[in-house]
């Protein structure tokens, strides 16, 4: 019985080492996946802070039209941070 549990070992053990060295060596996920999941949570991100940026924009505008111009700046701002992310797209 401990001869084939040491057969077994013996054979898969090496095996077993030469995947983790091979797992050592490379990155968890390609980079071209990790540029698109960078994009994808800058997009998410900005969304999400247009939400309330918008919203209180609009409601500074229906107030004061002079505030126009701030409102459509400070909703466009978070804007770039995709744009910045893209970019890493590009680059990698």
């Amino acid at each position: 019985m401990f001869e084939a549990i040491f057969a077994f070992v013996s054979t898969v053990a090496p095996l077993l080492q030469e995947n983790a060295a091979q797992a050592a060596s490379s990155p968890a996920i390609p980079k071209e996946a990790a540029a698109a999941l960078a994009v994808g949570l800058a997009a998410l991100g900005a969304g999400y802070a247009e939400r309330g940026i918008g919203a209180a924009a609009v409601g500074a505008v229906t107030e004061d039209q002079d505030l126009f111009g701030t409102g459509l700046i400070l909703t466009v701002l978070p804007e770039t941070l995709v744009i910045l992310a893209l970019v890493v797209v590009f680059v990698v």
